[in-house]
């Protein structure tokens, strides 16, 4: 009966996807205009607390902004679910509030029109614009599609000047609205430009639905961001794939009844795409690695004041042991064995105390494993007892060191996750770069959690979600970074954390989009298993 009344609950969930555009946003700069993104925060129904549950990218110059990112929520049809919205103006250094809206997911679920229009609010005396918001349910198709444009003979839009041409992909929603989907770079000075490819999910591109309208907009590029229409054309997926030859569609502007030139398709390809649990199922092994700050910027485990403080009365956990439970507990059932790699780094370790960046926490070298979540934490707290804090707070060591055991496991039966909990700034970032770079083509995953108070801006570095890591002419090839702060998971007294399901979910929140993406760079695929 228990089981039945689990399956029950989970029928009436459903995963959402928001598509998010502004309109008559305030301009905060002085010489361009706002630079605007979306953070999207959900109520904590216990608490009341909102936590962040995804946002849009940053586009520049730009006060009527049309987001690709799309933020991803699950719906609960028994539960209040309510939203905040807020907008920003992004700045290198800061950020200004340009106003929010609030609502529940509810309210924008039952809209009888095809958009959900609001009044941005928060600043005295102020309009502040309108956001707008289509929402839809979340196709489960996996499938990739690639597919090569180039334009030819694209007319000048005034006297003197070639465009900028870019390519804009939109997908139709009910009621006739449209949702950005894609933006390719943009060529300089070009009549006759060639487009990097693209590579999108057939779930992004129409949401699995390949008859579904598709609007391609050829712009001209301007860097105040007013982007100038030159024209535009219409198909569907299905009508792509069915002509193998390169196709060829006219830029027509609708506004100057004109033809502004022509866009031809190429090449287009579909590849099969498998999901996170066909691996699992399959009997892809996922592994933990745990690196932890032993810097004296922790404080002194003796006071009360330390990150690494344990309450001798209360038994409450500190910052590292609540991040080690939360994921252990359930990265464990992806593993046979149940064996998880501890490493510490940043201190004087005995017998001779030299500094070390990166040193077993079972104290065995040759074999630095401990059995389950509870043997972690009892050598990380055996191993704070018996090394002195130092410094200074290097990543590069314990991600080369991941890397190269993951190097001997290329063909998908192994996927490694590493973890490493730090309190401060990265001193090796150069270092540290060059080694996810390095590591972005293994079975890899690394995960950050930032404890304490310290600015963890720089981190967003290495946390790559709109543009792939890159550093002395070197790229990335996928993102395997996601960095989590502690802190918003934390009660005020920072003993206890708010919600341990909530910590878990973002802080593995990537990983099966990482694991498939790693997957479909080798071309594996899952073991079908009876």
């Amino acid at each position: 009966m228990e089981n039945a009344n689990k399956w029950q609950a989970n029928s009436f969930t459903s995963k959402l996807e928001l598509s998010i555009s502004c309109r008559n946003l305030i301009n905060a700069d002085l010489i361009s205009k706002s630079d605007p993104q979306v953070v999207v925060y959900m109520k904590d129904s216990f608490r009341g607390d909102y936590f962040e549950i995804g946002r849009t990218e940053v586009i520049d110059d730009n006060l009527n902004p049309d987001f690709v990112k799309k933020i991803a929520v699950d719906y609960n049809f028994e539960t209040v679910q309510n939203l905040k919205f807020e907008v920003f103006d992004i700045d290198y250094g800061g950020s200004d509030f340009l106003g929010r809206m609030e609502t529940t997911l509810a309210e924008i679920v039952a809209n009888k029109g095809s958009e959900f229009v609001r009044p941005l609010v928060g600043i005295p005396n102020r309009e502040c614009g309108v956001i707008i918001i289509n929402v839809e349910e979340v196709s489960t198709c996996n499938n990739i599609v690639e597919l090569d444009f180039r334009g030819r003979e694209i007319k000048k839009l005034g006297w003197f000047f070639k465009p900028h041409p870019m390519l804009a992909i939109w997908r139709s929603n009910e009621g006739g609205s449209f949702s950005v989907v894609y933006r390719t770079e943009y060529r300089s000075y070009s009549s006759n430009p060639i487009w990097s490819r693209i590579r999108i999910s057939v779930k992004d591109l129409c949401n699995g639905d390949y008859d579904r309208n598709l609007r391609f907009d050829c712009m001209s590029y301007q860097s105040s961001g007013d982007h100038k229409l030159i024209g535009s054309f219409f198909t569907n997926l299905n009508d792509l794939l069915k002509n193998k030859k390169p196709q060829t569609f006219k830029l027509w502007n609708d506004k100057l009844k004109a033809e502004k030139g022509f866009v031809e398709l190429t090449n287009i390809r579909m590849e099969e795409r498998f999901s996170f649990l066909d691996f699992i199922r399959g009997g892809t092994q996922l592994h933990f690695v745990v690196a932890i700050d032993f810097t004296a910027s922790n404080g002194d485990p003796k006071s009360i004041d330390s990150l690494h403080y344990f309450d001798p009365v209360y038994g409450k956990p500190n910052s590292y042991e609540i991040a080690l439970r939360a994921i252990g507990e359930i990265v464990q059932y992806y593993n046979d064995n149940g064996y998880f790699a501890g490493f510490g780094f940043g201190a004087r370790i005995p017998p001779n105390y030299d500094v070390s960046h990166e040193f077993p926490l079972n104290g065995n070298p040759a074999h630095p494993y401990c059995q389950g979540v509870e043997d972690l934490v009892a050598n990380y707290r055996r191993t704070l007892s018996s090394v002195t804090l130092y410094g200074p707070t290097n990543f590069a060591n314990v991600i080369n060191s991941t890397a190269r055991i993951a190097s001997q496991y290329q063909h998908g039966e192994n996927y490694f996750i590493l973890l490493i909990i730090t309190d401060g700034i990265i001193c090796d970032m150069p270092q540290t770069k060059r080694a996810i770079i390095a590591a972005s083509s293994l079975p890899l995953s690394i995960i950050i959690v930032g404890v304490g108070n310290a600015d963890f801006s720089a981190m967003d570095e290495l946390d790559s979600d709109d543009k792939l890591l890159s550093i002395d002419n070197q790229k990335a090839k996928r993102d395997i970074v996601q960095f989590v702060e502690m802190n918003k998971f934390l009660n005020g007294s920072r003993r206890s954390v708010i919600s341990k399901a909530q910590l878990a979910k973002e802080v593995l929140f990537e990983v099966p989009e990482q694991v498939v993406s790693y997957m479909a760079m080798k071309g594996i695929k899952p073991v079908k298993r009876n």
